[in-house]
Parts: structure tokens; C-alpha cells; sequence
């Protein structure tokens, strides 16, 4: 007579929203490794200072606008947000306060990690925070990319990690 196996059976599902999140995260970082860094380019663009100030004509102005491609911050901001489901108002108003100091700057994506313990629960609530970030900052995230995942916990919180670009 064999044993009877009780407890938890592993099941694909679990892995299968890491996995999405793993190979988006591989995908922007080479699209981003693919972009010149605007920065090196406005730096480039200065003039180094002569030797001989007879010799040189009058030096041009410095452009008032980047010359590049725009790139992505590899650094994320990361915030967490703590409202039960449906209480967009209280997200809202945490979603304020937490980019406050990044107003004025446009946010290219953002990925939010909805906690619930089912992960169809979790991607959801990461939903229903995201839509909560077009009310909070609508100058900063109508045009970002976002994504909904599912970390595992407790329902009502989620994580976000928000890459700006460069300024």
C-alpha cells in the first residue's frame, strides 16, 4: 500500500506571470541598451574650451533642447500603495503624495505588482491601481506603458516600480 501525498501540488500558473514579468524586463533592457544615452550626446555636442581665445571666433550657444533619442531612467522609483479593492479614492490620493516631486516628468512605463492570493485577484487590483495613476498624475502617466502583475500576500496593496525618462 503506498502513502497518500497531502499538502501543495505545484502548478505552472504560479510561475507563468514571473516568467511574463522576467521576459519583459529582458525585452526593456535591450531596448533600452539599444538607445544613445542623451546625456553623452548633449556633452558631446559642448565645445571643449581653446587654448588660444585670439585664435577662436565667437562660441556657440549651448542648444536649449537635448540632442538624442530620449532614453529610460535604469533606476525604478518604487512605491507602495495600501487601499482596499475599489477604493479609488484613497489610491488616488496615495498615488499623489508619492510622486509629488516627480511632476513635470513623463513616466515610460510602470510595472505594479498587485498582492491578492489568487493571481487573477492581484493583476486586477495592479489594474485598478494603474487606472488610479492617469487620475493621480495624468501629465505624467497618460503615455506611460503599464503592466499588471501578481505577487502573492494578502489582498489590497500593491508595488510599483515606475521608470521615468530621462530628463
Amino acid at each position: 500500500m503506498s502513502p497518500v501525498r497531502r499538502g501543495y501540488r505545484f502548478t505552472p500558473l504560479h510561475l507563468a506571470g514571473w516568467l511574463f514579468a522576467d521576459m519583459l524586463l529582458v525585452l526593456a533592457l535591450v531596448s533600452m541598451g539599444d538607445r544613445g544615452d542623451p546625456l553623452a550626446a548633449q556633452a558631446a555636442a559642448r565645445p571643449s574650451p581653446s587654448t588660444s581665445s585670439a585664435d577662436a571666433g565667437p562660441s556657440p550657444e549651448p542648444s536649449p533642447t537635448p540632442s538624442g533619442p530620449r532614453s529610460v531612467e535604469r533606476k525604478p522609483v518604487k512605491v507602495h500603495v495600501t487601499a482596499t479593492v475599489g477604493d479609488t479614492a484613497r489610491m488616488v490620493s496615495q498615488l499623489r503624495a508619492a510622486t509629488a516631486r516627480y511632476e513635470g516628468r513623463a513616466a515610460a512605463f510602470v510595472l505594479t505588482f498587485g498582492q491578492a492570493p489568487e493571481p487573477s485577484d492581484g493583476q486586477a487590483y495592479a489594474r485598478e491601481i494603474n487606472k488610479s495613476l492617469r487620475k493621480a498624475r495624468p501629465g505624467v502617466f497618460t503615455d506611460a506603458t503599464t503592466r499588471d502583475f501578481w505577487n502573492g500576500g494578502s489582498a489590497g496593496s500593491a508595488d510599483l516600480e515606475i521608470y521615468f525618462y530621462t530628463r
